[in-house]
């Protein structure tokens, strides 16, 4: 049997249970002073590379938030599940002024892009700059931050994902209780599992894509690497910008041109190719 539950402030840690990424934002005040303090309200926004950026809620009164409107930079750093004590100690509320990863055993790395530092031993950092502020009445300060840097560990960018997976061991943020008492979840290798997305029955493949105009072999090659859920609607926009450029092929070339125009390059094409690396049995 299902029932409601009363939707009280903090419903989203007190009773819905939100899994979530931990990070570590650092910023800096008017005074040039380093704050650093744990965020999980975060996603992406904009998830084309031509302006990616990502969405964060804040309390409106914190060190972090003033700080952000001030100087209009942040740094999202994200800390591997060792450092989960560390994390807890800038969730402390240390006075303004405190430089919170002095009670840690974190150190800080020049950013590439902009003047808040780096956390040294996150494995994954985004640095980003404000692009629009939101503030809700009476409730979250929302910033949409333009990335203006991703930064990895450099053997990270070039593992699959199952093996970046376990190498960066992200913990999972899991909310609270009573504002006091954190949970986190720590992913262990076997408790990982990969699912493989699988065409429909019917969907559009090579011999039985319906297309209006002819395709130069390799741009057809590069749209049959396209998923099926939307292949039919990647094909129909190509066709009619083509037409509209007074062309009846459709050439690699004019492809690629498209997406160059929507922001988009030839790795958007080539994250669709088949290219994990098989395990041995």
């Amino acid at each position: 049997m299902k029932k409601e539950a009363k939707i009280r402030p903090f419903w989203y840690s007190d009773i819905w249970l939100f899994p979530k990424i931990i990070t570590i934002i650092t910023s800096l005040d008017s005074k040039g002073r380093l704050n650093a303090a744990p965020y999980s309200h975060i996603m992406q926004y904009d998830v084309m590379p031509k302006n990616p950026r990502l969405i964060l809620g804040f309390r409106q009164s914190s060190h972090t938030f003033e700080n952000i409107l001030a100087t209009g930079e942040f740094v999202v750093n994200c800390p591997t599940a060792e450092y989960l004590d560390d994390m807890m100690q800038t969730a402390r509320f240390w006075p303004e002024g405190v430089n919170e990863l002095e009670h840690t055993s974190f150190t800080t790395i020049a950013s590439l892009k902009v003047k808040p530092p780096s956390i040294e031993q996150c494995p994954q950092i985004a640095e980003c700059t404000v692009d629009q502020v939101i503030r809700l009445d009476k409730s979250s300060g929302i910033i949409i931050g333009k990335i203006e840097a991703l930064v990895f560990d450099e053997e990270l960018i070039d593992m699959d994902r199952d093996e970046r997976i376990n190498t960066m061991n992200l913990p999972v943020g899991l909310g609270d209780q009573n504002r006091k008492y954190y949970y986190h979840a720590k992913l262990q290798p076997d408790n990982i599992i990969m699912h493989e997305l699988e065409e429909p029955p019917d969907a559009m493949r090579g011999a039985d894509t319906k297309t209006t105009l002819d395709w130069s072999e390799e741009a057809m090659v590069t749209l049959m690497r396209i998923p099926p859920g939307i292949r039919k609607m990647v094909t129909e926009n190509t066709e009619n910008w083509v037409r509209e450029k007074g062309e009846t092929i459709v050439t690699m070339e004019l492809f690629m041109a498209l997406a160059e125009e929507q922001g988009m390059s030839s790795d958007f094409f080539d994250r669709f190719r088949d290219e994990r690396k098989k395990k041995p049995a």
